[in-house]
């Protein structure tokens, strides 16, 4: 009898409100808050089979593209907080944009709780040599001194860290470009291999194709060291910019009041599929560094990234009405 009772105490508990999350079968729905063909969107797809392998449910994608990610995000900010919905947060959606916008649809800390970082992004600038025939780092800070405000750079929109990275490469070297700002990397790089801009400012992870095939020249990168995928282009900071050498990185979060216990099974899933070599070389070979932190982790991350990017902004005067 006492047994009997425990059972249907169990099972009110199982459906009582707010607590059905994260069942196995419901699908998983990751908004993506930038176009496909970006690096935020390489890294949502290339977890989608393991995570729906591993969670036994369907992870379904969904691109929400504009206002530097702010659409997306404030989709994932309204969302029930039931542990089916999460959102891909980069630097741009809880770093740049609380730091340039005046004003913003959510709010990056008090809407989300971190779920996990996922990958760190390296970053890189390249120019079309058809365009622009610099031979490298030095070659194009020395034809922008000579051409003050006569190049232009592309990124994938104002507030995004192409963006930032564009003005701190200015800042850090002297030199005048005009940024073209665009509705995500797919259609920037377009443009970019069009030849209708010469410069742009993006994320390893999308430019890497094109930089293999010899239709894009990477004159530098973001990151501690030389990369693997691209060993013969230097960093910032092997050239004496420090300040531009900081990398990006992708994360998942989930609604404000998500229960624990969805984000953090969701975080271990995360977590198990980056350890899959699959998962690891497909993520390698785009560039991107597997990471996979605890949710409290990454939700003091996003705080910190904020406060540093707020200098950025202030410091280069980036302020979007």
């Amino acid at each position: 009898m006492q047994r009997r009772h425990m059972l249907s105490a169990l099972a009110a508990v199982s459906i009582a409100p707010g607590m059905s999350f994260a069942q196995e079968g419901q699908p998983l729905r990751i908004i993506v808050p930038f176009p496909p063909g970006g690096a935020t969107d390489i890294t949502a797809r290339s977890l989608q089979e393991p995570l729906a392998r591993i969670l036994k449910q369907p992870v379904v994608l969904e691109n929400r593209a504009g206002a530097g990610g702010s659409i997306g995000m404030a989709e994932v900010a309204r969302a029930t907080a039931d542990g089916l919905t999460l959102g891909v947060a980069t630097l741009s959606t809880h770093g740049v944009n609380p730091a340039v916008y005046k004003k913003l649809p959510y709010d990056p800390i008090k809407d989300f709780v971190g779920v996990t970082e996922i990958v760190k992004a390296p970053g890189v600038l390249v120019v079309n040599p058809a365009v622009l025939p610099v031979k490298d780092f030095a070659d194009l800070v020395k034809y922008l001194k000579a051409n003050p405000g006569k190049v232009s750079y592309a990124t994938p929109g104002n507030g995004t860290i192409g963006h930032m990275w564009g003005e701190l490469f200015k800042i850090s070297t002297g030199t005048a470009m005009v940024h073209i700002p665009y509705r995500g990397a797919g259609a920037a790089i377009n443009d970019v291999l069009g030849g209708q801009v010469a410069v742009y400012f993006d994320q390893v992870a999308s430019s890497l194709p094109h930089i293999k095939s010899g239709k894009l020249r990477a004159l530098a990168v973001s990151w501690p060291s030389r990369l693997d995928v691209l060993p013969d282009v230097p960093t910032y900071a092997d050239m004496g910019h420090k300040q531009a050498n900081d990398p990006s990185w992708f994360g998942l979060v989930a609604p404000a009041a998500t229960p624990k216990a969805a984000v953090d099974r969701i975080q271990q899933a995360v977590a198990q599929a980056l350890r899959e070599p699959a998962v690891r070389e497909r993520l390698a070979g785009q560039g991107l560094y597997p990471s996979g932190t605890k949710p409290n982790e990454f939700t003091a991350q996003i705080a910190q990234e904020i406060e540093k990017m707020k200098g950025v902004a202030a410091y280069a005067k980036v302020v979007i009405e």
